[in-house]
């Protein structure tokens, strides 16, 4: 029987809880079981060993009545030994199937944790840019991990502790009633005095250590906040240390009363509890024997009488755990329903079946009116209208937040636009093969991205099938090759995590390389050459040059050297294109391209020429 007074927060939700629990639908449980579905087979298993192990679990206490009957009141040491030997291998027998059991249920369960999270992973890999940009990281990696982890105690625990307890219960109450339902009556009479008084104060008890919690958090808080080194010279230069003292002895003196408070409940309540337990045998004993002597009953024995009691204490654990029911199912309803909100996350950027795949070598770039916005009521683009002709680079500058990145992520589909269209080769990009439309666009971005890997392994996430030369060949274009060679791991040289073994230089001319070795059709380059010395800069910009020969590139730039290699200049302000043309056109309008020049890229070039 557990320890009086031990039922926990484990019994009760919390009023989060209460206040978020879920509405127990058809549909969702249909759709918990579709994953049980699978390992029916494995369950039955597991059901049939929990009542195999249940109606074994009886023989110990039964044969303790035929010790007591057959072989002590008989003397009969033959026979004691048997049941003495009987009784240990039945306990022995249960004990080994409650291994396969936990076996085979903890197979079942590892097994739909993987199934979960290959499905959340390959779910989560194709969901839009937008989703990994205002989801918490923190939130995905709980979804993924601790989420569908916990699957693990709910297939393993809740649900198999349901079964076995329902199974114990029954198999007890037959056996109890089969032996007498005389004493089998005055047993289940205790059942009611030790396990409702245990709710109650069990709950009692709860609302005393949430409380005690919370005071907790606000010692703790206050001590962190005083003793850390801001805190305590705030607290010096405004003379407050004997205040603070004074409501730092106030928590401390609330906290330890209330801690108090719950340890007296708990002993106050373990004492009435040992005396209600030890009740239960004390009746029947007492029935048994008005049975025996006041009513001559032939049929009642002492060993039935001790089996009675053995099997009493066996129902008492299993009784109080089914009224936790509500409990462990809210909560594991809970957890799948936070699993199935991540998966009923909807994709709004796929490829449409039979999607189109243009050639793409020569094809014009056309934005058609775009209209985008983040938030429907802050419309961020609200009418760009431009072409690329095919094989030339465009740059696009503008003011800090105009949108010139989210122009450019419109290409790949990173976002979808809300109103208007871009066109590839007069093929809306919304209409074309999603995989054939990302592979042909090469993207090198201000902030170089690297996998915890070796160089190699980065290198090859443009080209799986790369050889040797064509990977020493990308990186001598990308000027890295010579610093790759001089590592004594060469290629196979760890970069760390986020590449942080590496400068932002060489992070970047590694991705200029695996942008190079991809060789797309179109190229986008988010001022590639930023995070560059100037040697490494001319070098990047000589083979970024070669590079974009003959392919179609759009370039967001913030140098004046990038701008004026452009074929034309496209200036983004307020939503549209605000300006278009070459650096001598838009000098001589005297327009807000000018005054960028003025504020940013002149400094820049003053500084470049320092």
């Amino acid at each position: 029987m557990p320890h009086p007074g031990s039922l926990g927060p484990r019994g009760f939700l919390t009023e989060e809880e209460k206040q978020s629990r879920p509405k127990v639908t058809k549909a969702l449980l249909l759709r918990i079981l579709s994953y049980l579905k699978p390992y029916w087979r494995q369950f039955l298993l597991v059901f049939l060993a929990i009542l195999l192990s249940a109606t074994i679990g009886l023989l110990p206490s039964i044969i303790t009545g035929r010790i007591v009957d057959e072989a002590l009141v008989g003397r009969n040491m033959k026979l004691l030994v048997q049941l003495l030997l009987a009784a240990f291998g039945t306990l022995a027998l249960s004990q080994v199937i409650g291994v396969v059991e936990s076996y085979i249920n903890a197979w079942i369960s590892q097994r739909i944790i993987f199934d979960m999270k290959n499905q959340m992973y390959k779910h989560l890999q194709h969901m839009p840019h937008a989703f990994f940009t205002t989801e918490k990281q923190g939130d995905i990696i709980t979804r993924m991990n601790t989420d569908i982890s916990g699957v693990s105690s709910v297939i393993s625990g809740t649900l198999s502790s349901i079964v076995s307890n329902v199974a114990t219960v029954v198999t007890t109450l037959a056996a109890l009633f089969t032996m007498s339902w005389q004493l089998a009556l005055v047993g289940m009479v205790v059942l009611p005095l030790l396990i409702l008084p245990t709710r109650s104060v069990g709950q009692t008890r709860w609302k005393l250590l949430s409380q005690s919690q919370e005071k907790n958090d606000e010692l703790n808080q206050m001590i962190n906040e005083t003793l850390s080194v801001s805190g305590s010279l705030l607290v010096k230069l405004f003379a407050r240390e004997d205040q603070e003292y004074a409501r730092f002895v106030g928590l401390n003196e609330e906290l330890t009363r209330l801690n108090l408070k719950e340890q007296r409940s708990g002993k106050w309540f373990g004492v009435i509890m040992g005396m209600f337990t030890q009740l239960g045998p004390l009746l029947i004993y007492f029935a048994g024997g008005w049975l025996m002597i006041r009513s001559g009953n032939s049929g009642m024995t002492v060993g039935m009488i001790t089996a009675t009691v053995a099997l009493i204490n066996r129902l008492y654990r299993p009784a109080q755990s089914l009224l936790n029911i509500q409990v462990d199912f809210t909560r594991s309803l809970a957890l799948f329903t936070r699993i199935f909100a991540y998966f009923d996350k909807k994709n709004p950027i796929v490829s449409k079946d039979n999607g189109k795949k243009p050639e793409l070598r020569r094809a014009d770039i056309r934005y058609e009116h775009v209209r985008f916005s983040y938030d429907p009521d802050k419309p961020l683009l609200t009418d760009v209208d431009f072409t690329v002709p095919a094989g030339h680079m465009y740059a696009i500058v503008g003011p800090s937040g105009s949108g010139k990145s989210t122009v450019v992520n419109l290409l790949p589909r990173l976002y979808d636009v809300t109103g208007g269209s871009v066109r590839i080769g007069g093929v809306d990009v919304r209409d074309m093969d999603l995989n054939y439309l990302r592979s042909n666009i090469g993207v090198v971005t201000q902030e170089s991205y690297l996998f915890n890997g070796s160089i190699r392994e980065n290198l090859l996430y443009a080209k799986a099938d790369a050889t040797e030369a064509e990977l020493e060949q990308a990186c001598k274009i990308a000027n890295i090759h010579d610093f790759i060679a001089a590592q004594p791991g060469g290629y196979d040289t760890l970069v760390g995590n986020r590449g942080l073994k590496l400068s932002g230089g060489e992070k970047q001319r590694l991705s200029i390389a695996r942008v190079i070795l991809k060789n797309p059709r179109i190229l986008i380059l988010d001022e590639a050459t930023s995070a560059l010395d100037s040697i490494s800069e001319n070098a990047i910009q000589q083979a970024l040059e070669r590079l974009m020969e003959g392919r179609t590139s759009i370039v967001i730039a913030h140098r004046l050297s990038t701008i004026l290699k452009a074929d034309h200049i496209l200036v983004v302000q307020g939503g549209v294109v605000a300006e278009a043309g070459t650096h001598e056109s838009l000098m001589a309008e005297n327009g807000i391209y000018r005054e960028l020049y003025e504020t940013q890229f002149r400094k820049i070039l003053d500084l470049e020429q320092k």
